[in-house]
């Protein structure tokens, strides 16, 4: 949560760019402006907001690529079970817990001195009403003294940041359906343990030290599954194997049989629906570990009869349901396509892990040596035109280099032919591909 200052108001996208202190500014839309009294559908930022205003903002997503990050005025504090909305109002409850659930912790929370905005956590389910009153209580005070100290600072200021990620991570995910959490450092354990110890006792001891040798993601397959998020393809257990593709645009996954050819007495159309529940399964877990959002286009391998298309779908959406990142799917189509939208937070392990390929750019393509050759040639008949002076210095790269080298330097031969001018190489490491930069060479 930052104090941040209005720093451009574009009336015709109706939003804001906010300063809030980092490299690039936040993007806030009229949508996620708290003003008291003025409907939802009458208002235009210009009327709400001007350059200099300070405001109270919150991340909702973190900047990814070229832009900032995506920013609301409508604040909320999450605890472990209850989430208080200070300029909010009324009171919700998770819908993934059952309805007998539900209506109790609708009732003790209906008894609280609220003031704003409650949501219910699913991580609330068997809490009693002081372990609730306790977090709600909290939040208060937490509010209260963010409160007083975003009207004493100056802005651009970060006024309150999350816990760290393990604290984060246990108080969002640890539930009743977790059997164990182990933890390699000391210090981080205490600090779990406390935690748990004032926030739910009762699943304290779930939470243990691991002492291991060997290092504990390295133990149980964390590593391999994290490097794994790096490579294109991602095998199902049948034989058969998905094929994951990032664009500008959109992520596609296409579904293929690969090495499921099926058991003897096996038909076509069993074999290829039995791949495509078994990769419906796979492609939401791929989903969570590569943090995949955006729009998600999967092509299933084509099925003919549609209870099948619907037993596949059927599947993906209860795996989906386990997915805490908001999800919209549509019905597969006679191709066998599966649109999709997922939230979209944060970067994913790709974006974090690795850098774009200064040869191909990113694309994936690296060129023939036989196209560096001649990319490189005519470059530098092009460039030899503005040159005076019967010899001249290219830089080149490595491969070029090399290429217009070879046999006895026979490439470069023929371009001094055509240019009539001796050609001296120097090698670039800093170019790629048939770039060159050339210049007349000095006497001497």
């Amino acid at each position: 949560m930052w104090k941040g200052r209005v720093g451009n108001v574009l009336a015709g996208m109706e939003a804001a760019f906010i300063d809030v202190g980092l490299s690039k500014s936040g993007f806030l839309h009229v949508d996620e402006v708290v003003a008291v009294g003025v409907p939802k559908h009458k208002r235009q930022i210009a009327e709400l907001l001007k350059k200099g205003d300070e405001v109270l903002v919150q991340a909702t997503k973190d900047p990814m690529g070229t832009k900032g990050c995506r920013l609301t005025m409508q604040l909320s504090l999450a605890g472990r079970f209850v989430v208080y909305v200070p300029y909010g109002d009324g009171l919700g409850v998770s819908r993934k817990l059952l309805d007998d659930e539900r209506r109790r912790l609708r009732k003790i929370c209906s008894a609280l001195p609220l003031e704003g905005g409650l949501i219910v956590r699913t991580a609330a389910a068997g809490a009693s009403a002081d372990d609730i009153a306790r977090d709600y209580q909290a939040l208060r005070r937490l509010w209260a003294a963010l409160s007083q100290r975003g009207a004493a600072v100056k802005s651009p200021t970060l006024l309150y940041s999350e816990a760290d990620i393990s604290l984060k991570v246990i108080r969002d995910l640890l539930n009743s359906d977790v059997e164990e959490v182990l933890v390699d450092d000391p210090t981080q354990f205490e600090r779990i343990h406390n935690f748990l110890k004032r926030t739910s006792p009762g699943i304290a001891s779930r939470v243990r030290l691991y002492d291991g040798d060997r290092s504990m993601f390295e133990e149980y397959g964390a590593e391999k599954a994290v490097r794994s998020t790096l490579e294109r393809r991602a095998p199902l257990k049948s034989g058969g194997y998905l094929v994951i593709d990032d664009t500008e645009a959109m992520t596609v996954i296409d579904v293929n049989s690969g090495g499921n050819v099926g058991r003897g007495g096996s038909r076509l159309e069993e074999t290829v629906t039995k791949t495509n529940l078994e990769a419906a399964a796979e492609v939401v877990r791929q989903l969570r570990l590569r943090d995949i959002g955006g729009i998600v286009i999967i092509d299933f391998i084509d099925m003919n009869d549609a209870s099948n298309r619907r037993q596949v779908k059927a599947v993906l959406d209860a795996e989906l349901e386990k997915d805490r990142t908001r999800t919209f799917v549509a019905d597969i189509s006679p191709l066998g396509l599966v649109q999709m939208t997922r939230q979209n937070i944060s970067d994913g392990p790709r974006e974090i892990m690795t850098v774009t390929c200064e040869p191909c750019e990113g694309v994936g393509i690296v060129l023939s040596d036989e196209t560096v050759a001649i990319d490189a040639s005519r470059a530098i008949v092009r460039a030899a035109d503005g040159i005076a002076g019967d010899e001249m210095t290219v830089h080149v790269g490595s491969q070029a280099s090399a290429l217009l080298n070879e046999d006895g330097r026979a490439r470069l031969a023929e371009i001094e032919e055509i240019v009539g001018k001796r050609v001296r190489l120097e090698t670039d490491r800093a170019l790629h591909g048939g770039a060159i930069r050339a210049r007349r060479r000095d006497a001497g």
